[in-house]
């Protein structure tokens, strides 16, 4: 899915803050990595993804199930989840699940995807961010704190800081994106061909 090239001026305005965003990764952790796996893992693979992406909840609906069974359950593989929001939309459901603790990210970003259709896509006359709103109430999240995080201008910046530090470093400019050994593969794979994604990255 390409980036919405509006959306990518937003990017630009998180740039403006380099020293505040460094400042509140270090002392926040809603900002902390969301991984998961053993971390001596023989390979580690971070994803890039957007909660509005529909190849990203094919990806998680489908695939994600195998690779935790096969490969993180049994310690060969640890996962990183990076996010990398396409739009207003997705920007905002990136804030809440990092808004939430540590232990109930996989399982909300998991319902997010499950349940896209419903609430990233809302209907004419639908409202998104209401939507959100109750997917973050059955995760734990009271109305006010949800209120405050979607607010909460320096948690938005930080995370389009760290979409535009993919874009420089890694050059990633689409989603589902994968790293593994600083090779890059987007789009998505099915778990054949994730394994030998990853296998090549490690040869």
């Amino acid at each position: 899915m390409p980036i919405r090239r509006q959306f990518l001026l937003g990017v630009v305005g998180a740039l403006a803050f380099p020293g505040l965003v460094r400042a509140q990764a270090a002392t926040d952790s809603r900002l902390g990595e969301r991984a998961f796996g053993h971390p001596d893992a023989k390979a580690t693979v971070t994803e890039f993804f957007s909660l509005t992406c529909t190849h990203c909840a094919a990806f998680q609906r489908e695939v994600m199930p195998k690779i935790t069974a096969e490969l993180i359950d049994t310690g060969r593989l640890r996962f990183l989840y990076r996010d990398f929001p396409l739009d207003q939309v997705a920007l905002t459901a990136a804030m809440v699940a990092r808004a939430l603790p540590p232990e109930r990210y996989e399982a909300f970003i998991s319902a997010l995807f499950a349940s896209q259709d419903r609430w990233a896509f809302a209907p004419e006359g639908g409202n998104s961010t209401e939507a959100l709103a109750k997917m973050a109430a059955l995760a734990g999240m009271p109305r006010p704190v949800f209120d405050a995080t979607i607010a909460d201008d320096k948690l938005k910046q930080a995370i389009l800081a760290g979409q535009q530090q993919a874009e420089t470093q890694y050059h990633i400019d689409s989603t589902p994106s994968f790293l593994c050994n600083g090779k890059t593969r987007s789009g998505e794979m099915g778990y054949g061909e994730f394994v030998q994604f990853i296998s090549g990255a490690a040869g």
